[in-house]
């Protein structure tokens, strides 16, 4: 008994600091939804992100076709969007596209920009080729965090990480709440793109979209984080709040803005 109470008591103080990372609300006690809460207000600005599974052998084909039609669909003056990055996953899912498309006018625009391409020809041929050479696809509508950077052109070469986060449903106030205050440890190397949370599709989703010289920049910037006072701590408090985490190394296509 007395060996199970010294036990209790060590651990108390860890258990305790959980749980107050839980319940403890730091944000303006108003009622509003979330999106309003953390989202960029000077922009109005409707993401969408798109995850296509290729067929292996399709790869080139696939990579050819969008390079062909995608710049088209971005320069388009009447079309309120624009291509921020395109990619094939490098290490994670193999055979894997990302791209990440950007709705200027939220969902009017969205709206807009969909009823224009239904009567697009060359698009609804390129959807019709495309399709054969998919094995699945999903795509998730995202607004950014108010305290992320805007994602926008940058030179290469990079490499592109962009880490999932599946959180606990009711825990995004909190995320947002510590990244609103871990980010300024990630701005030294320029490697903060852009960070986004989903509204429809898999939802209570984060995304954070890094860049780096190469791998080895990438392990370098990452460690020295955690020699910055503050940053382990924010860790702590974040990491109850995720139900399951992903990590994609991408490389980007010629054609992407985000190189």
């Amino acid at each position: 008994l007395i060996c199970r109470g010294l036990v209790s008591s060590a651990s108390r103080p860890r258990e305790d600091s959980w749980l107050k990372s839980l319940f403890v609300r730091k944000v303006d006690p108003r009622k509003d939804a979330h999106s309003n809460l953390l989202a960029k207000r000077e922009t109005s600005s409707l993401y969408k992100l798109q995850i296509h599974n290729v067929k292996p052998e399709c790869l080139d084909a696939y990579n050819k076709l969008c390079q062909e039609v995608l710049p088209k669909i971005h320069e388009e003056k009447h079309y309120p969007c624009a291509l921020v990055g395109t990619w094939n996953t490098w290490y994670g899912e193999q055979d894997q596209a990302v791209h990440l498309w950007r709705y200027e006018g939220g969902y009017p625009a969205l709206n807009e920009v969909m009823s224009k391409l239904r009567q697009n020809k060359e698009f609804l041929e390129f959807r019709k080729e495309r399709g054969n050479m998919l094995l699945s696809r999903k795509n998730q509508l995202l607004l950014e965090f108010s305290f992320w950077n805007e994602p926008v052109p940058r030179e290469g070469p990079n490499i592109y990480e962009l880490r999932s986060y599946q959180l606990r449903p009711g825990t995004m106030i909190e995320w947002g709440n510590y990244w609103a205050r871990a980010i300024r440890f990630r701005q030294d190397n320029n490697e903060a793109v852009g960070g986004f949370f989903s509204q429809i599709g898999q939802l209570y989703m984060v995304h954070h979209l890094w860049a780096y010289k190469d791998l080895q920049t990438r392990e370098d910037i990452r460690n020295a984080a955690w020699h910055k006072p503050g940053w382990d701590e924010l860790v702590y408090y974040t990491v109850p709040l995720i139900q399951e985490m992903e990590s994609r190394i991408m490389i980007p296509l010629k054609i992407s803005p985000l190189q």
